[in-house]
């Protein structure tokens, strides 16, 4: 995308908006903020840091970085959210083409020529690509082999890749600001899944969301299991609030981690009870429930020789943590979100707090 002057009939290459929502990401957002400013992209940038409440040091590197580089704003979410600090961040730049970023990815070089290159050729109000998770130790390695793989996180272009071409979604996005605002930008109701959402909009108003492989962004796994746990269960349940909201736009592979769940806790349910049965002299066929969970543990276990058979033992042992821990964690929670208690519960936490709901990011 360029702008032709008529004199000299050189061209102006458009300038483009960094946007980062932050929050208690000391570990990782310098690595994603140097990517930016190591862009090969030649033509203008700003980048725009929204900074939510934190406690761990992100505000104190941020604010440094910003001293380092005046091209760096730092602007305040007091709301601490994911969609807030977007929404701070997109009013407060100016650049026709808006590139989102996460505090937990890193740029690759060519991210942003290549990004409005694809915007320039298809006409897309979005263009984004593949989430590359890496990890460093064992445990994020194990989650970042099952996040790219089909049996952990559905298999989706944005996953596992996939041709270019237009769709539902993708990760992150790189947008025209013109339709990104004509819409309405990010909805600050919605704590996870906005990408999804907001895509859902471009499209229902005649826009296009472009996914192409090229445009692959390295992304850092949580480092601990208890916050995986977390991400997923907040994602699940939002999921299930989106998948309650708009029935028709999604589809029948959001129901499988749901009823994955239910048929492994109805099989030890069952399953316990046939025991106690035959224990008093009963009959034992309700033990037969035993075999789901069987099943289920299999299917691990063979995801595990299959997606991480190339990684160390360690890394394979976690994989058969970290494989359940994201299906339970995401099933339980759709569930809960499906009943719209996603909702109900960001609403408890915004009174409880004061008006302000302090969510993760990423």
């Amino acid at each position: 995308m360029t702008e032709n002057s008529s004199a000299g009939g050189t061209a102006e290459l458009i300038g483009v908006s960094y946007v980062m929502p932050v929050l208690n990401d000391v570990t990782h957002v310098k690595a994603a903020v140097m990517s930016l400013l190591e862009q090969d992209y030649a033509g203008p940038f700003e980048v725009a840091i929204a900074v939510g409440p934190s406690i761990d040091g992100t505000n104190e590197l941020v604010d440094e970085l910003s001293r380092a580089d005046s091209r760096i704003r730092v602007l305040a979410n007091p709301v601490g959210s994911t969609p807030a600090g977007l929404n701070i961040a997109i009013r407060a730049t100016t650049y026709p083409v808006v590139v989102r970023v996460d505090a937990h990815s890193v740029l690759p070089r060519d991210y942003a020529r290549i990004a409005v290159e694809a915007i320039t050729r298809t006409g897309a109000d979005n263009v984004g690509g593949i989430m590359d998770a890496q990890g460093t130790t064992a445990f994020e390695r194990a989650v970042a082999r099952a996040y790219g793989s089909k049996v952990g996180l559905g298999g989706t272009p944005h996953h596992v890749g996939g041709a270019e071409g237009p769709a539902d979604t993708v990760y992150l996005g790189v947008f025209r600001r013109e339709p990104l605002e004509r819409v309405g930008m990010f909805d600050e109701r919605i704590k996870r899944g906005q990408d999804w959402e907001l895509n859902r909009r471009i499209r229902a108003a005649g826009g296009v969301v472009w996914f192409t492989p090229e445009l692959r962004v390295t992304y850092r796994p949580r480092p601990r299991l208890s916050a995986l746990a977390r991400q997923f269960f907040s994602t699940g349940m939002w999921r299930g609030e989106l998948t309650r909201r708009f029935p028709s736009a999604n589809t029948l592979r959001y129901f499988a981690p749901p009823v994955m769940v239910l048929g492994v806790t109805v099989g030890i349910l069952l399953g316990v009870i046939g025991i106690v049965q035959a224990a008093l002299g009963g009959s034992a066929i309700l033990a037969l429930g035993w075999a789901v969970p069987a099943v289920y543990a299999l299917l691990v276990i063979a995801a595990m020789l299959v997606v991480a058979r190339r990684d160390g033992v360690r890394s394979q042992l976690w994989f058969l943590v970290v494989l359940p821990c994201i299906h339970f964690c995401w099933g339980v929670g759709f569930v809960l979100g499906f009943l719209s208690l996603a909702s109900n519960i960001s609403a408890l936490k915004n009174e409880r707090s004061g008006g302000t709901s302090v969510g993760s990011v990423g």
